[in-house]
């Protein structure tokens, strides 16, 4: 078997959790002559009493049949493949597979920056939205964010609307709608645009998924804007791990009574660059 089929398997076919799932390909990567079964047999990395139950699923027809339909639901990504993007590569715990609906070609685009925000948006994070994003799209950038409702959202509609290019990156199945309020931008971003997931057809969108989807947000581009963001809010997640992978955060300043700039003026008070027009931006973007 494949070394590629193999990691296909193991993401759709166990549970086994993000950090499992890169050590077993550093371990596999670097076998030449024992094929996988005899990997399996031999490594510390899975539990004895788990050999047996993994063999088989290496072989299970069933499983065959669920990559079949991920497959034809969009496509598959893997780290060893060619199109896998070198920035990606290079965070921590990077994801081994991915599902994808859409231009796989803009995923390797380094002119590009991440976008994020809270998402009970106000009328200031939509009016700097609204003003930032068509020079973003000018100056040929794809924008990158999470399809949650707010921020995201209207970075993804606001992208599109400017004839743009943009990429969500979702904590879900590419076959489920979170919010369902996103159903229709969803769709349009499968056509215009590209689909990104971790997880496989009928993965629901649980609440750890979201802090694990934050860092393949960041990881795709080398800088990361906040427009608005509360105190411990999941936009501070992404922009930390941005800063835990030396990527560039900027941050759109706000009123020092808005509760929703909280965090971008605490990401500034830490070093962040403060976002006042489109040049910090591109001055951020490295190619």
């Amino acid at each position: 078997m494949e070394i590629r089929d193999f990691l296909i398997r193991i993401k759709i076919g166990t549970n086994f959790g993000i950090k499992k799932q890169y050590q077993i390909y550093k371990e596999v990567r670097e076998i030449s002559n024992l094929s996988v079964t005899a990997w399996v047999q031999s490594t510390n990395l899975i539990k004895t009493n788990q050999k047996d139950e993994l063999i088989a699923m290496l072989h299970s027809e069933a499983l065959k049949q669920k990559i079949h339909a991920n497959e034809q639901n969009g496509g598959i990504l893997t780290i060893l493949d060619e199109m896998y993007p070198a920035l990606l590569q290079e965070i921590y715990c990077p994801p081994t597979v991915l599902f994808y609906n859409g231009n796989l070609s803009l995923i390797g685009r380094q002119r590009s920056i991440a976008i994020v925000g809270a998402r009970m948006m106000t009328t200031y994070g939509e009016q700097a939205i609204k003003c930032l994003i068509p020079g973003v799209v000018t100056n040929q950038l794809t924008t990158v964010s999470g399809l949650a409702k707010g921020v995201d959202a209207l970075v993804h509609q606001v992208t599109l609307a400017n004839a743009g290019t943009t990429i969500a990156v979702i904590g879900n199945g590419l076959d489920v709608t979170y919010p369902k309020q996103n159903f229709l931008l969803q769709n349009q971003i499968k056509k215009e645009g590209l689909i990104l997931s971790e997880y496989p057809m009928g993965a629901k969108p649980l609440r750890h998924h979201f802090v694990e989807r934050n860092r393949i947000i960041a990881g795709l581009t080398t800088a990361t804007c906040v427009v608005e963001a509360k105190k411990n809010s999941g936009s501070l997640i992404t922009a930390s791990l941005a800063l835990s992978e030396n990527r560039n955060v900027l941050a759109i300043p706000g009123s020092i009574f808005s509760g929703n700039s909280q965090g971008t003026n605490q990401l500034i008070a830490a070093g962040a660059r403060p976002l006042i027009e489109l040049d910090d931006v591109l001055d951020e973007i490295t190619f």
